[in-house]
């Protein structure tokens, strides 16, 4: 493995775990990040920031702002970052794995399940009060991201212009994002504002051909797959399906549901891949599993690899697609994080930059507070359409609002809402034992048909 930039030291106002113990954290992490990123967002800050007090806020939103402006799943960009910064290139692999590992086995045993027996209605009723306390969890988010980031008005207007132009008019999120800290660099550059210190440390310059080596490296351990698959006979199909989702990982800005609708769309139309309907199955098994919702993509794969491998076990055909797509999907995530933080740590110092990136941390709680309303609609309503502002304009993409049918309210997630809010917010009990608890009583709710 070439020479790879070590992490910036810590300060003495960070507290450095020992490698163990961020293990055993991001451990956690990973079984516990339900509710897609919003939630995972706010709970590796509960944990590295609130709780173990290893990392600063600052540090924090700006290693968020860097991965929100990156391809791929955020959530786990930000907890390679973290590792990175905590142990260097192994502690973000292992953070980094730790927190998809958990999901994509459970993705790949609810695939095997849904490709033996094509029923996932079971899966409802189990998660069914999971989500409900998730929705607090996110709100709980926004609520605390609220707090730390919107200090003057400026910040505040960024967060309410962001929130809108995703919520009302659906724009693309990486022009939100973008709008954002160029806002923000150009108020500073502007009004000359300082930025406070950073440790020399931190602004030390990498050598260039450490960068380069770790990225060349990066890039073939991400292909290596694709160069085996085309060098086994019958392997064809997984062969393209690793590139088709290798190019996918590079234009996944905005998380998932930016690209659910093509990858749906190929997969069912160009290659076959899929039924109709199989991706909505697909989508439910992904939102009720800890890890990046972006792991639907794996059932794809074991999909694939169920029903196009020849010669093999179809159950172990799917377990290889499976993984192969994870690796397309995620290994991006290490590249970006490992060739680019040393230069984005360095960009702490600058003024402009750091305005830049302010910003985008008060967008941010915009875009959060979008998927803690989207996802609270779903979640206690069971029909929530677009209501376009126009009639020539149709579309989930067109502007206008999510709007709720007020008589497909679900009484039984309404109230699990408030308990778990109660719980969380009021009661301060903490966040496992509410999950468990919901996830309880909503299953015994089904199961009793109430």
């Amino acid at each position: 493995m070439p020479a790879t930039t070590p992490a910036p030291s810590l300060t003495t106002e960070d507290a450095s775990p020992s490698f163990a113990e961020m293990t055993a954290a991001f451990a956690r992490i990973g079984l516990l990040s339900f509710g897609g990123p919003a939630a995972q967002i706010a709970l590796m800050h509960r944990i590295c920031v609130e709780e173990k007090r290893w990392i600063r806020e600052d540090r924090y939103l700006h290693a968020l702002n860097y991965c929100m402006l990156l391809p791929g799943p955020e959530a786990q960009q930000l907890a390679t970052y973290i590792g990175w910064l905590l142990h260097g290139v192994r502690g973000g692999m292992v953070a980094g794995l730790l927190f998809v590992l958990p999901g994509l086995a459970v993705i790949i045993g609810l695939s095997t399940l849904y490709a033996l027996y094509q029923d996932a209605g079971w899966l409802a009723g189990l998660f069914f009060g999971l989500k409900a306390a998730v929705l607090t969890i996110v709100v709980e988010a926004v609520l605390r991201l609220s707090r730390r980031t919107l200090k003057d008005r400026f910040h505040v207007l960024v967060a309410v212009t962001a929130f809108l132009a995703l919520f009302v008019l659906a724009l693309p999120f990486p022009l939100v994002v973008l709008v954002a800290g160029f806002a923000g660099f150009w108020r500073a550059r502007r009004r000359g504002h300082d930025a406070p210190a950073v440790p020399a440390a931190v602004l030390s310059r990498p050598p260039w051909w450490r960068s380069l080596a770790a990225l060349a490296f990066w890039l073939l351990v991400w292909q290596a797959p694709y160069l085996v698959l085309l060098s086994i006979a019958g392997a064809e199909s997984l062969a393209s399906m690793f590139a088709f989702f290798s190019q996918m990982a590079l234009v996944t800005f905005g998380g998932a549901y930016a690209v659910l609708a093509y990858v749906a769309q190929v997969a069912v139309q160009d290659y076959g891949w899929l039924r109709p309907g199989e991706m909505l199955d697909g989508l439910a098994l992904a939102e009720t599993t800890p890890g990046p919702l972006v792991l639907v993509l794996s059932y794809v794969g074991y999909l694939v690899g169920f029903r196009t491998v020849s010669g093999i076990d179809p159950v172990l055909g799917g377990v290889i697609g499976a993984v192969l797509t994870a690796w397309a999907t995620f290994v991006p995530s290490f590249i970006w994080i490992f060739a680019g933080a040393p230069y984005i740590e360095r960009l702490r110092g600058r003024p402009a930059i750091s305005a830049g990136l302010s910003a985008i941390t008060a967008a941010v709680v915009g875009v959060i507070a979008n998927l803690a309303l989207w996802f609270g609609l779903h979640v206690l309503f069971g029909e929530v359409r677009r209501m376009p502002f126009l009639s020539a304009w149709t579309g989930e993409g067109a502007p206008g609002l999510w709007w709720p049918e007020p008589a497909s309210l679900d009484p039984a997630a309404l109230a699990l809402f408030l308990l778990s809010a109660w719980l969380l917010l009021r009661l301060n009990v903490g966040m496992v034992k509410v999950l468990g608890l919901c996830a309880l009583l909503g299953l015994g709710w089904r199961l009793a048909d109430l």
